[in-house]
């Protein structure tokens, strides 16, 4: 089995759930549904400013 980055493996998971297409994991309407769909392109997500957040909640 091929090893995924946790980011990665997201991004499968969106597009199993999807049937395998990338244009409805774009225009996936989960929202605040599924606790993933902020990953589902396969990037961290920006914070308010535009930047990737980095900051890690103990």
């Amino acid at each position: 089995m091929k090893h995924l980055t946790p980011i990665k493996a997201i991004r499968a998971k969106c597009l199993d759930c999807c049937g395998g297409s990338s244009k409805e994991v774009r225009d996936c309407t989960a929202g605040d549904s599924c606790p993933l769909f902020p990953y589902r392109t396969g990037h961290r997500p920006a914070n308010r400013k535009g930047q990737v957040n980095t900051e890690r909640n103990s």
